[in-house]
């Protein structure tokens, strides 16, 4: 049984930070390559950034530099740390494997004020 539950979103002004957790209860944690997604509103969902079983990752253009994904093993967790942020950041964030899979958490919303 996946479950898949974020946490640490919020509402932070323009250049600020939040760290997004994630809670993945998957088969072969471990093993898995795991990531973020995002979704801002009327637009699709969105790769955000990945990492692999041995902490390697990978991100998308519009947040290099500005965001960094870590996992745990140990504690099946997964953490995203938002620097810099801009209201294109405004968004649903959702953690899940590379590639995703179903069932889908409920999300965390991260709201960016200018």
């Amino acid at each position: 049984q996946v479950q898949l539950v974020e946490s640490g979103g919020g509402l932070v002004q323009s250049g600020g930070s939040l760290t997004l957790s994630c809670a993945a209860s998957v088969t072969n944690f471990s093993s898995r390559v795991l990531g973020w997604y995002r979704q801002a509103p009327g637009s699709q969902l969105e790769f955000v950034a990945a990492v692999t079983r041995r902490g390697t990752t990978n991100y998308a253009d519009s947040v290099k530099g500005r965001f960094a994904l870590t996992r745990d093993n140990a504690q099946e967790m997964v953490y995203l740390q938002l620097n810099n942020l801009n209201s294109e950041d405004t968004a649903i964030y959702y953690c899940n494997t590379i590639p995703y899979s179903p069932p889908w958490g409920q999300g965390t919303q991260v709201t960016v004020s200018s």
